[in-house]
């Protein structure tokens, strides 16, 4: 077993299996050293999902947990698309979205559940610029979804 995937077990998680994409699209694109992971949400191994809206329904907690989630989702794609996530030498750019209420104005909390995924796994190279936001609505009524951009190397 790869390195990183030691630590992840270390660290309590287990990839659940890749998300597919539900439209006309790619989970992922490349080009040189640069990928970019199609949004996912919180699927779990056994196909559930957070659903509902934070400030409504879901609370920030609830919301954290999910964009964990939508994290180990990320790593699953990875590890789909790169063979072995000791490839991942970058977290650079994640990008979340909450299902929020109008008054809900805690999306970074929320967002903290993936960034903090990435840090604990990655150290350093985990930390990354991020940008969220709260939405009306977002597909499946899912509550939250986040996508990201990595450096890896090359075979």
């Amino acid at each position: 077993m790869a390195v990183t995937e030691l630590r992840l077990a270390e660290l309590g998680y287990t990839l659940p299996p890749p998300p597919e994409p539900i439209g006309n699209y790619l989970s992922a694109t490349s080009s040189g050293k640069i990928m970019w992971l199609t949004s996912v949400g919180s699927r779990r191994p056994d196909g559930s999902h957070t659903i509902g809206k934070l400030g409504e329904d879901l609370t920030v907690e609830q919301g954290y947990d999910a964009a964990q989630w939508c994290a180990l989702n990320l790593l699953a794609r990875m590890k789909i698309e790169l063979g072995d996530l000791d490839r991942v030498t970058r977290i650079l750019k994640v990008f979340g979205m909450v299902n929020c209420s109008p008054e809900f104005g805690e999306q970074a909390k929320v967002f903290d559940g993936a960034s903090d995924l990435f840090v604990e796994l990655f150290g350093e190279q985990g930390k990354h610029s991020r940008s969220g936001v709260g939405l009306a609505v977002l597909p499946r009524n899912t509550a939250v979804m986040v996508d990201c951009v990595i450096e890896f190397t090359e075979t």
